[in-house]
């Protein structure tokens, strides 16, 4: 399907359906832009009086037009876009762009309007960009196509844009120039009743005239799709994204640490981050970092040099390189000889290298050219301050001259100079990417640096556990007879004990002697918790107790319990206490599942017990998770350092708890339903390195549960219905 948008983006003829006379309409500054930008096909005006257009013969109908179209840009008043998109199947067109707003932007009668838009194009094989959006832009030589309503025609470059906001598309494409960008290809997806950013992402992974995509998106339709799609075309091409909208409203109502600490925005960062794509939180960053790709390389590896003719940038350059976990390249031998052959002997030919402040440009050119050379190297920030009548123009051209001749490393100029010198650059055709300050420039080579670590990143693998669905059915199928979302304490460690998961080790007890008999037979100290139907949070009525050391301890401990829990009125949801071998640790991790309603499953891992939600210490990824997913989340928390055995401690064992999370990755993929869980804490044991549940919450979505298990209110072959 992807191949169909050849007919919107390589026309050869368009039809401009709603052309007008009109000086400052859509239809005539249509009309005037593909003039202008010399499209190389066939333009046809279409417009109910006829006449001429932009000196065309304008056609009252599309179907008047005697020769084959490509592409129908629409701008005709809403209702009368169903009829012209009938118009336009009778002629044979297969590609639309409808500009005309009016659709489900306005309310449900437009939305119902959109949705029959939506089936008719569907029903007659075509694609459709729109409805309400600023239209489509291909710069390619051979094709020229302005095919939108900005006021500046288009810079050509090498990106492909997409943009969810026709008026910011219109914006960007106005500043261009002034950005020293250029693009390739453009989107303006509007409603994206059909054509989305997914879309665009598939045409443009093998279109080589599309080096890098950026991304204006305020919403993601498709997680799942745009995950899949993402994940590949990243291994080739860069893909920047600024996703808007990063509200965490909606989160406070969650009952679950995972839910309170799970806003909508994290699941969009967790989807975009295990997707390849580098995302932006600004224009500016957005713009700068696609300034850096189209003038760089990908690095072979992290290792910086800075050039500079100043001291103090150096130093701040050098504070941001390793801010950013790049290293400092150290400059070879026979590099640092070379350099101190043509450099005064003030100079510093150590990384940074200082030429001082009286450098002309042939130290700047020939210090440049012996760094690139250098094996060491993969990455150079050359800096400028002015100084002594040297022109930072001239500077500038004379590295340029040097990166044509040495194309294979990133180079970033920072120019500490007057506004002007920027505005010079935008009337010239660059190959370094320039800056104000060294910060970005270092945060432009830690985005190409970010890219490289992703394309050499294993793709990862999702494995597939032998576990007990049986078990776990029967469980939730209680729970659904009760006509109870939340599984009890009991219920909640059983499911995850069918799924591998580690637990302590534990026992159910519903009266004194079975008390007894449990604590003796797991062994001394144990932590006795109650578990209850109506109780979630048990620590708040004193339903846990822990470092139970002997029988006569225990006996005491659970009438006191009983008596707690008569007083505040709590016994009748009681089904018993469950009796737990007492893990020794002082590291405690949680691990848990959020469900998005758009996103779906979000899996959290980090710092757990009572700092999960003061310290924050956590990360997120969308399920299903691969190996290499789970690695990552248990590496990013800062708390990793506490797992790697800080102090003396002993180890945590990485791999089973990474094993954890794929566990719980399959069990809330194999029930769909599961709304919220929570493993907190995961205690990593001194003794051993384990992370053992020590405690678990499960909430399932009742009407979901019931669909998915066949489980209904009336059910009688349900045995536990």
């Amino acid at each position: 399907m992807a191949a169909n948008l050849d007919k919107i983006m390589k026309p050869k003829s368009i039809a401009v359906i709603g052309a007008s006379t009109k000086d400052h309409t859509i239809g005539s500054d249509l009309m005037k832009r593909l003039e202008e930008y010399k499209f190389n096909g066939k333009i046809y005006p279409v417009n109910p009086k006829g006449g001429i257009i932009q000196g065309l013969q304008a056609y009252q109908k599309v179907t008047d037009i005697p020769d084959e179209i490509d592409l129908a840009i629409i701008v005709v008043n809403a209702k009368f876009v169903l009829s012209t998109i009938d118009q336009c199947h009778e002629k044979g067109i297969k590609g639309l762009c409808i500009i005309t707003a009016g659709f489900k932007e306005t309310g449900k009668e437009g939305a119902e309007l959109e949705r029959q838009l939506l089936e008719k194009v569907k029903e007659y094989g075509m694609r459709c960009v729109g409805p309400n959006c600023l239209g489509v832009v291909n710069t390619k030589p051979d094709i020229r196509m302005d095919g939108c309503f900005a006021e500046s025609l288009p810079e050509r470059g090498h990106i492909g844009f997409v943009s969810q906001s026709g008026a910011l598309g219109g914006g960007i494409l106005n500043i261009l120039k002034d950005l020293n960008l250029g693009f390739a290809q453009f989107i303006s997806i509007g409603n994206q009743a059909d054509v989305n950013a997914e879309t665009a992402l598939e045409y443009w992974e093998n279109e080589d005239d599309v080096q890098q995509i950026l991304l204006y998106m305020e919403s993601i339709q498709d997680p799942s799709n745009f995950r899949k799609l993402a994940t590949r075309v990243s291994k080739k091409k860069p893909i920047l994204a600024l996703k808007a909208g990063r509200s965490a409203a909606g989160a406070s109502a969650a009952s679950s640490h995972t839910g309170s600490l799970a806003g909508a925005d994290k699941a969009a960062a967790a989807l975009l981050k295990q997707s390849g794509v580098i995302r932006e939180f600004s224009l500016q960053n957005l713009f700068e970092t696609a300034k850096v790709f189209a003038n760089c390389p990908i690095p072979k590896g992290d290792r910086v040099a800075i050039i500079t003719n100043s001291g103090g940038p150096g130093i701040m350059a050098t504070d941001a390189v390793s801010e950013y976990g790049m290293h400092m390249a150290k400059i070879s031998d026979a590099t640092k000889e070379k350099l101190r052959s043509f450099l005064p002997s003030a100079a510093s030919v150590k990384n940074p290298i200082d030429m001082i402040a009286s450098a002309p440009i042939e130290h700047y050119k020939q210090t440049l050219e012996t760094v690139i050379a250098d094996d060491n190297v993969d990455m150079i920030i050359c800096i400028y301050l002015p100084f002594l009548g040297l022109k930072d123009i001239d500077v500038a051209k004379a590295l340029m001259e040097i990166k044509a001749e040495h194309p294979e490393k990133p180079v970033i100029g920072v120019f500490m100079t007057k506004n002007e010198f920027f505005t010079k650059l935008s009337d010239m055709d660059v190959n370094i990417p320039f800056f104000m300050y060294a910060e970005q420039a270092a945060d432009g080579l830690n985005r190409l640096n970010q890219q490289r670590l992703w394309m050499e990143r294993s793709e990862g693998k999702i494995p597939v556990y032998d576990v007990d669905r049986a078990k776990v059915e029967s469980i939730i199928k209680k729970a659904i007879k009760d006509g109870r979302a939340q599984l009890t304490t009991l219920e909640s460690i059983d499911v995850l004990n069918a799924y591998g998961i580690r637990a302590c080790k534990y026992g159910l007890a519903t009266n004194e002697e079975e008390v007894v008999n449990l604590g003796n037979s797991i062994g001394y100290p144990v932590v006795m918790k109650m578990t209850s139907k109506t109780t979630s949070h048990k620590t708040d009525v004193g339903g846990v107790v822990v470092n139970i050391k002997n029988e006569e301890q225990l006996r005491k401990e659970y009438k006191a319990l009983l008596a707690r829990l008569e007083e505040k009125g709590l016994l009748e949801g009681l089904e018993g206490v469950i009796i737990q071998e007492m893990v020794k640790g002082n590291r405690e991790m949680v691990c848990g599942i959020a469900t998005d309603p758009q996103y779906g499953p979000m899996m959290m891992f980090g710092l757990g017990g009572v700092f999960v939600e003061v310290m924050k210490d956590v990360t997120f990824r969308i399920a299903p998770l691969t190996d290499m997913d789970a690695e990552e989340m248990i590496k990013s928390v800062k708390a990793y350092k506490l797992l790697e055995g800080a102090r003396g401690t002993k180890p945590a064992q990485i791999d089973q708890i990474k094993e954890t999370l794929l566990r719980l990755s399959q069990l809330v993929n194999d029930y769909k339903f599961i709304d919220e869980l929570d493993i907190n804490p995961l205690l990593i044991s001194e003794t051993t390195g384990e992370g053992i549940a020590v405690d678990g919450r499960i909430k399932v979505r009742m009407d979901e549960a019931k669909e998915a298990l066949g489980c209904s209110e009336m059910c009688a072959t349900c045995g536990a219905c």
